[in-house]
């Protein structure tokens, strides 16, 4: 027998896969966090997030993970175009599990030019909805803007919604994929 040469194998039914740094400037400098793959063997019955610190060279990482039962996969993209000064901005996704709603931290941190956020990718359960929170603010006003939009959890395809706000305009744009097979 000539191939393969090797093979892999996966006996659990998660695996996470892992790579962070922290950022120092350039990405030369930047310093190994944790870099990895984790496997998971006890996702058979907990639908509800749990905890786990993951230990590297420089320091721990806590991730929190939940199974999500029949769930479709939405990846989120947000670009902010017209901006008129700078704003501290809080994005969050409130997602339905077993136990209730629970909001799951995306992005803090000031914007002061148009930008397009990093994509995010979250577990949606079928026939619910996946509520995003934007938290928008200035360090000189007390007085923090609340907008939440709302996406209905679906098999494929995509949908957009445009937000516009005096400080910005918000670009959401969710894309589905199936999980399920």
């Amino acid at each position: 027998m000539t191939d393969p040469k090797r093979g892999i194998t996966m006996v659990a039914p998660a695996l996470v896969e892992f790579d962070m740094r922290i950022k120092k400037g350039k990405q030369e400098d930047d310093l190994q966090l944790i870099d990895g793959a984790m496997e998971y063997h006890d996702l058979v019955t907990p639908e509800y997030p749990f905890t786990h610190q993951i230990n590297g060279d420089c320091g721990a990482v806590d991730i929190t993970l939940a199974l999500v039962r029949w769930a479709f996969e939405a990846t989120i993209d947000v670009v902010i175009s017209k901006v008129q000064c700078g704003f501290d901005l809080s994005l969050s996704s409130c997602v339905f599990l077993m136990n209730g709603l629970h909001e799951i931290q995306l992005f803090r941190g000031s914007v002061v030019e148009s930008c397009g956020l990093r994509r995010y990718v979250i577990a949606v359960k079928k026939d619910t909805l996946m509520y995003l929170k934007f938290k928008l603010g200035r360090n000189s006003c007390k007085n923090d803007l609340d907008h939440h939009c709302s996406f209905k959890a679906k098999k494929h395809g995509h949908d957009y919604q445009q937000i516009m706000l005096e400080l910005a305009s918000i670009s959401v744009k969710v894309t589905w994929s199936n999980l399920q097979r």
